[in-house]
């Protein structure tokens, strides 16, 4: 069992108010009728823990969670840049804003949202029960 937990009747959302896309998705998630917990990594620190984990979750690595375009990493870091899984983390942790986009736990799926279509997508067919 991992840090974060899961529940099939909860979905948390883990997302950056400070981006449009996260405030979008956001909306669509407190739509919901299923109980919401939402992470605003611009207010509440993730860990380096729950940081692996959603990235496990995603089939992802580390740096994958990164969005290597994001202004405030091209500013600080070299895009080119090749790193171990605790110095990407470094960069989460320092630099949130950074997350390439809002994540989902969905019952006990772990999805990456680009688009309050993505969100649309996976929430309609537990609606339809």
């Amino acid at each position: 069992m991992g840090v974060i937990s899961t529940d099939e009747h909860e979905i948390k959302l883990f997302f950056n108010s400070g981006s449009s896309i996260g405030k979008q998705i956001q909306a669509y998630v407190l739509a919901s009728e299923r109980k919401i917990l939402t992470i605003d990594i611009s207010k509440t620190r993730v860990t380096g823990t729950q940081w692996v984990e959603l990235a496990k979750g995603l089939k992802l690595s580390i740096s994958d969670l990164i969005n290597k375009e994001h202004p405030d990493f091209t500013h600080n870091y070299d895009a080119n840049l090749d790193l171990e899984d605790e110095d990407w983390l470094k960069i989460l942790e320092k630099h949130p804003e950074v997350l390439s986009t809002p994540i989902a736990i969905i019952g006990e799926r772990f999805v990456q949202l680009r688009s309050p279509g993505d969100f649309v997508k996976y929430i309609e067919p537990d609606s339809k029960m």
